[in-house]
């Protein structure tokens, strides 16, 4: 599939979910046997360790299709960079869907201010930079420019992204997960 292929795939597969009607195709025991030798997803997808946003379900997938990193707030760190750059170099992947969602905890967190310890401190601070770039104190707000950020930062500190990128084998876009709804907007 080719990159605008694979964000229609995951459209579809987002109308799919929102109007609860989930084909669940590719969830058996013959597709983990498919499965064994190696993997190919066409798409990766970078979101909040958030329990009510799962991506698989979000966009309708089976086993294999989506390469997805989750950590709170959806943060570009060393760790799902890398991991990222993996899928891009040694799997062939070539669309980065980086999704924020509705009521972030993390990005709340992060407006909110104060002690939170050491490793939660660390992770908020990542999350600073859209703070400060919103121009809002709305976290859904917030949420979207973290987002947008959060792709660049991809870009901005890979090197293996960015040639990719820049050749055109890979596409970096954002998305917004409504909670209620279900519906993912593509910003």
């Amino acid at each position: 599939m080719n990159q605008d292929e694979v964000l229609k795939r995951l459209k579809e597969g987002n109308e799919r979910f929102a109007s609860n009607n989930l084909n669940g195709n590719l969830q058996d025991d013959k597709r983990r046997s498919e499965l064994v030798g190696g993997q190919a997803p066409w798409a990766i997808v970078l979101s909040c360790a958030d329990s009510r946003v799962v991506p698989e379900v979000a966009f309708d997938t089976g086993l294999g299709e989506l390469f997805v990193l989750r950590v709170a707030g959806n943060i570009a760190n060393t760790d799902t960079i890398a991991s990222i750059e993996y899928a891009v170099a040694h799997l062939g992947t070539g669309v980065i869907v980086v999704m924020g969602h509705e009521s972030c905890g993390a990005v709340g967190a992060a407006l909110a201010g104060g002690d939170n310890g050491y490793n939660l401190n660390h992770l908020l601070a990542q999350i600073a930079p859209a703070k400060a770039q919103a121009g809002s104190t709305d976290v859904n707000v917030v949420v979207k420019k973290n987002a947008e950020l959060s792709a660049k930062d991809l870009y901005d500190r890979s090197s293996i992204i960015k040639v990719a990128v820049d050749e055109g084998k890979l596409k970096i876009v954002t998305a917004f997960y409504n909670l209620g709804s279900g519906k993912v907007d593509f910003l």
